[in-house]
């Protein structure tokens, strides 16, 4: 009759302790799931603007628009001479129609006018060569002595010089890895610190690439940044 009872209960009893290391198993994979960092890796370096984009800019008052444009057609052949002789392609430079604007047609206070057209004209340099075109901005007085004086302070952000970075793609993945890397240094110094180890990634999140001047004086020189959110576990 006891043999009868033997067999079940030897089945029970290994589906007990089964069960308990089941169990025993689940709760330290649990308390694992709680054991991780989060922490932020950071990659930052400065670069030289690639290309810039300056506006010529200047202005003229007159009272025949005939004569007005042939004033700035002739004007506009010596700032492109300008450009051209210091080495600037023909790609590198647009001749925007002159804007005209009839100021007495926008007097409403019925003022008595010099001058009754007002034009502004933009020639715009696009160029990958930013010293060149840095040094002939330092020459502007050149211009000015053929009676051709360029105005800035009036016009809005659109119309001043801007300077950009275009290789972002070339250097993306040392950033990248860089970001990881100091990532990877803040876990470990903080599991230093609670005496345990560094495991593997649980889950990572790269960040925005931004690119800004570096400060108002040098908008030529841009800081290149990304930030990357990393969690890890930790053991």
């Amino acid at each position: 009759m006891k043999n009868q009872y033997l067999l079940p209960s030897l089945i029970l009893a290994l589906g007990l302790c089964v069960l308990g290391c089941c169990i025993k198993s689940g709760v330290q994979n649990f308390k694992k799931m709680d054991r991780k960092v989060t922490v932020k890796g950071l990659s930052e370096r400065e670069v030289p603007a690639n290309k810039v984009t300056w506006p010529l800019m200047y202005k003229e008052l007159g009272n025949d628009p005939s004569a007005m444009y042939e004033l700035i057609a002739e004007k506009n052949r010596k700032v492109v001479a300008f450009l051209k002789a210091a080495g600037l392609k023909d790609s590198e430079i647009s001749v925007n129609p002159p804007t005209i604007r009839d100021r007495q047609a926008d007097n409403y206070s019925n003022e008595i006018m010099n001058y009754r057209y007002k034009a502004e004209c933009v020639i715009t340099v696009s160029s990958t060569d930013v010293d060149k075109v840095r040094e002939l901005m330092n020459r502007q007085q050149e211009l000015m002595k053929q009676g051709i004086a360029l105005v800035t302070e009036e016009y809005g952000d659109t119309q001043r010089v801007r300077y950009d970075f275009t290789g972002l793609t070339d250097i993306k993945p040392e950033m990248v890895q860089e970001a990881m890397q100091n990532a990877r240094q803040t876990a470990e110094q903080f599991a230093s610190d609670a005496q345990a180890e560094v495991g593997g990634i649980i889950s990572a999140q790269q960040g925005q690439f931004s690119i800004e001047d570096r400060d108002p004086n040098t908008p030529y020189i841009k800081r290149v940044r990304v930030v990357n959110t990393v969690e890890y576990a930790i053991d």
